[in-house]
């Protein structure tokens, strides 16, 4: 029989917040064991050859995964982030504990979580510190004072809270070093981001949306170069706007979206959402295949609010009749149903009303023991809805404003369609997004993305009507 396991793990480009939040996690749980994705940001790299010594960890790769029964993740909340954690997912006793600063609701179902909305990971694991008064070594201290730095770029950063000074100075007394806290964070940029800059700088423009200062710059970029984010950074600063968006074109037809700001009306990680990444208020981004990049600086700008002239309205491209399920079905007769209507989600209807929404990503927060539980328990009931004759651009704003995939469409307070960012998209731009990623048609196999086989039950083929509906 394998013994039980504990393991800390974080996202992958682990930062140093993250690698500071890990380290906090193993002293709260010190028979753990960290595993850390192999791909990390060139500084927490440098910090971690330097100090290998100092911090015991391994790769996925080396990880019994079938001894694991408690999983906690720091700076975090979505399982794609995680490096080679997929087998963990269907493992009904899996317990999680989630530490992360992103409120933004994700797909890791937790059995304890603490979330905040506050600067940076590493304060919130500070609270369980001081809380055991739990000793902090200078060297932690200053590892942990250069992730609080980073993720509120010293304090500045419009996300920074009292709590975050707080744990500064507390770090500062246990005798964090600013010295090499510099050292680390000290962005690496050589001649080839200076070039890239002055390329964006030579070609830059600034446009108003909504009433903010925007500036959109596509560029090529040649070969591999690190720190893209940095540059943009620089290049915001620089154009003094609110808004600063980068679209980079990179090899093997892929297409790198960077976003950075700080006005209160505009938020980077929900237009970064609508292309299959993420991120928070102010800053984001996303990986995109197979698009054309001017496409994608239309598609922000429309995110954003500018006005577009697009033909055609909700009802020509809305699908309907709309399947729709009971608020008691269970979770797995809807998973089927799903399914076997080849779409990725539906309104949940009562009578005449609509009581929520159910979706293939609500499957990816429940264990298989919640599958016989309806699905009333599981729906959102935050429905955003829009009439039929309403624009495609409209629809897109409101899909980005409350962060969601789909609208019903509702006429004379009658559901008479539904439309998907898919839909949208597509209409728009000839692109959509599928999965985490952006590609030219929307023609995937729904079946792909539910895990579980699908059966063919007529007890349920009896319930679901013919029509299929496209999402």
């Amino acid at each position: 029989m394998s013994q039980s396991l504990t393991i800390i793990t974080t996202h992958k480009n682990t930062d140093f917040d993250a690698l500071a939040s890990v380290v906090a996690a193993g002293m709260l749980y010190p028979q753990a064991v960290t595993v850390l994705p192999q791909q990390q940001n060139p500084n927490t790299r440098a910090f971690l050859s330097l100090h290998k010594d100092l911090f015991e960890y391994c790769q996925p790769d080396h990880v019994d995964y079938s001894s694991v029964d408690r999983l906690v993740v720091v700076d975090t909340n979505a399982w794609q982030r995680l490096d080679r954690m997929e087998r963990l997912r269907e493992k009904s006793e899996l317990e999680i504990h989630l530490y992360d600063h992103h409120v933004q609701q994700g797909d890791i179902v937790p059995t304890l979580a603490v979330q905040a909305e506050i600067g940076a990971n590493i304060t919130i694991m500070l609270r369980f510190l001081k809380k055991r008064k739990i000793d902090i070594t200078p060297l932690q201290a200053t590892l942990f004072l250069a992730g609080l730095y980073e993720d509120t770029g010293n304090l500045t950063f419009p996300s920074t809270t009292a709590e975050d000074a707080h744990a500064a100075a507390y770090l500062l007394e246990r005798g964090g070093d600013l010295n090499i806290i510099h050292a680390f964070l000290s962005p690496i940029y050589g001649q080839k981001h200076k070039e890239t800059l002055f390329h964006m700088l030579r070609k830059a423009t600034r446009t108003e949306i909504n009433g903010y200062t925007v500036s959109i710059s596509l560029c090529k970029i040649q070969g591999y170069l690190e720190n893209l984010s940095v540059v943009l950074q620089m290049y915001r600063q620089i154009l003094n706007v609110d808004a600063a968006f980068g679209i980079y074109t990179l090899n093997h037809d892929r297409c790198l979206v960077i976003g950075r700001g700080d006005a209160e009306g505009i938020d980077i990680g929900n237009v970064m959402r609508c292309f299959g990444g993420g991120g928070h208020k102010g800053a984001g981004s996303a990986m995109l295949k197979s698009v054309d990049p001017g496409n994608v600086e239309t598609w922000i700008r429309l995110l954003l609010g500018e006005q577009h002239h697009s033909h055609g309205t909700i009802r020509d491209l809305m699908a309907s009749p709309v399947f729709t399920l009971e608020p008691d079905i269970h979770m797995h007769e809807s998973r089927i149903a799903l399914g076997q209507k080849r779409i990725h989600g539906a309104p949940v209807v009562e009578g005449d009303h609509i009581r929520g929404m159910i979706s293939v990503r609500d499957f990816r927060k429940i264990k298989r023991k919640d599958l016989n539980h309806p699905v009333k328990a599981f729906m959102s009931t935050r429905i955003i809805t829009i009439e039929s004759w309403r624009s495609p651009a409209h629809a897109a704003q409101l899909m980005v404003k409350h962060d969601v995939g789909r609208l019903p469409v509702i006429d004379e307070g009658k559901l008479v369609g539904i439309i998907s960012r898919s839909d949208v998209m597509n209409h728009l731009y000839g692109f959509c997004p599928v999965e985490s990623s952006l590609t030219k048609g929307c023609q995937k196999s729904i079946s792909d993305r539910i895990d579980m086989d699908i059966p063919n039950n007529p007890a349920i083929n009896q319930r679901l009507p013919e029509e299929p509906v496209a999402f």
